[in-house]
């Protein structure tokens, strides 16, 4: 994610008044079964086929990719990315700008209206930044507003967001991420996630498209929202349809037997070579940013000190051969991580390879062990997800469990977790190691800093340190491109050498795959990592 937050995010308490969800919305679901709503048919219009489960229609809980490709269609945003676009553009807003060093203002357009009817005003705007703070789902996005202080009603149709720390370079990036959808006051709780079911009948949304039908990670249907004003502009389409598949099997069938039209994440390696000769079809490549990594619960991981652990990190990252996941596994769709930002990237530095080596080095794994005086093996209680990071995980960390093994120094216990409940256990210390992917929010840098390593951030590893945070405030906060570079790179080597709070692995580029006449997907497909289905026509 989706998906920036700065050190100085903290446990909030915020607004009090509670808006429950409307009694209509209570009628509505009273007939419905669990995570199916169905208002429309069955299916008709271009059809885009993924294996990427929603966790949650709420923006308050929702921090995945899977929820993302949703939120981009039915949510608008104050600011947002135009397909082919990396900088962001007013889309609910007519004109967002600094008033202030600590003070961005947006101007809302007038007549702006929720697929409900209700209108979205500058109240609206307040209350959905505010009820993100004050739920803080650990599930969900709040830690990319660590810099927002509050947000004020200027008026009817302004708003204005006060920062803690003055010149964030970043956050007028930040407002068109999974933190910044627009919610409707009068049918969203304040303090409360709403259910899929009571968003899909509230419709207090106003993005190009709603929903007519969810059948939740099965059957999504949507129709084109004509109250849209937005920079996405008038859909192409005015009907599609996501259909969801456990495997990227039935994925890769259903696309080539025309099934479907455009299949989007995750195909496996040997599908993306397949389906390159097969001229039935067409792969198009996206820009990079993708990141996959192992976490490291502080409290929970193998060893008796902090010092120990820290140990096992480095023995860990000294153990790993990237190279052989890549082109093994991967068959070089994803390439060899050294950093905590991807190569390609403004910032980006490989500190790992410098300190661990470029390929597994026993010596220096076993040294570091006997240095802090950890017992070997040490075991490891490794958790990774089978569905939502593509069926090649179980492969990829196969792999993973040889490698370490192979060094004598580790004894690995490999075990597995379904996406639904992974997030919730692996926020609440139920993994001491964990499998986990990153596909970024906005194409910045600290995109791969702040939500990892800051205070309040997603991973709930508790890894929090006032030097980090202290040089996160200063490379958001400085306005010389050249020195904010030099800034990042030495988080990473701090990070790399100091902490090691996660182990990078590989990185990767989007892939989408169409039927022939299908066009728009090279539009979408570009460094705003958001997939729009209002470009995609056939």
């Amino acid at each position: 994610m989706l998906n920036s937050a700065l050190s100085v995010r903290k446990n909030r308490a915020k607004q009090v008044a509670a808006v429950g969800v409307a009694a209509v919305v209570a009628a509505a679901l009273a007939g419905c079964g669990s995570g199916r709503t169905d208002e429309a048919g069955s299916g008709a219009g271009l059809v885009v086929g993924t294996t990427d489960k929603i966790f949650s229609l709420d923006p308050a809980a929702a921090y995945d990719n899977g929820s993302l490709l949703v939120e981009n269609q039915i949510y608008s945003y104050l600011l947002n990315f135009a397909p082919g676009d990396t900088t962001p553009k007013p889309d609910a807003a007519e004109k967002c700008e600094f008033s202030a060093p600590t003070v961005y203002t947006c101007k809302i357009k007038s007549g702006l209206t929720f697929a409900n009817g209700n209108p979205l005003t500058a109240k609206s705007v307040k209350f959905s930044f505010d009820r993100m703070l004050e739920i803080n789902d650990p599930h969900g996005p709040a830690s990319l507003l660590g810099n927002l202080d509050k947000t004020d009603v200027v008026d009817d149709l302004t708003v204005a967001f006060t920062l803690k720390v003055a010149n964030d370079q970043t956050f007028p990036t930040i407002l068109p991420t999974q933190a910044g959808p627009i919610v409707d006051e009068k049918v969203f709780s304040a303090d409360k996630v709403a259910t899929d079911e009571e968003v899909v009948a509230a419709k207090g949304y106003s993005g190009p498209y709603t929903i007519t039908s969810y059948d939740k990670n099965k059957l999504v249907e949507y129709q084109a929202n004509p109250a849209y004003q937005g920079i996405l502009g008038t859909p192409k389409n005015t009907t599609v349809s996501t259909k969801y598949y456990a495997t990227s099997d039935n994925l890769k069938l259903d696309l080539q037997n025309g099934a479907i039209d455009v299949g989007y994440r995750s195909f496996t390696p040997t599908d993306i070579d397949s389906l390159r000769a097969d001229s039935k079809v067409k792969v198009t490549d996206g820009p990079g940013g993708e990141l996959r990594y192992i976490v490291f619960n502080m409290n929970t991981m193998p060893g008796n000190t902090p010092e120990q652990k820290l140990a096992v990190r480095k023995a860990l990252a000294s153990s790993v051969d990237r190279e052989a996941l890549a082109s093994s596994v991967y068959k070089n769709t994803y390439q060899p991580a050294y950093g905590y930002v991807p190569q390609g990237m403004t910032g980006a530095a490989e500190p790992l390879k410098q300190l661990y080596g470029a390929k597994p080095d026993k010596t220096l794994a076993a040294k570091f062990l006997a240095d802090a005086g950890v017992a070997t093996p040490v075991t490891l209680n490794l958790q990774y997800n089978p569905d939502h990071y593509g069926s090649s995980s179980s492969e990829e960390y196969a792999a993973v469990k040889s490698q370490l093994e192979a060094s004598g120094l580790f004894k690995v216990n490999l075990q597995s977790t379904e996406w639904v409940t992974y997030q919730k256990e692996r926020a609440s210390d139920g993994y001491p190691m964990y499998q986990f992917g990153w596909f970024p929010d906005f194409p910045d840098a600290d995109n791969y800093l702040s939500p990892f390593f800051g205070p309040n951030n997603f991973l709930q590893s508790h890894f929090e340190n006032p030097g980090i945070n202290a040089q996160l405030i200063a490379e958001t906060t400085e306005s010389d491109p050249a020195k904010r570079v030099e800034l990042l790179q030495k988080i990473q080597t701090d990070l790399a050498q100091n902490h090691l709070p996660t182990l990078p692995l590989l990185s990767g580029k989007q892939v989408a795959v169409s039927k022939p006449g299908v066009s728009g997907v090279e539009q979408t497909l570009d460094g705003s990592f958001k997939f729009r289905f209002t470009v995609l026509s056939k």
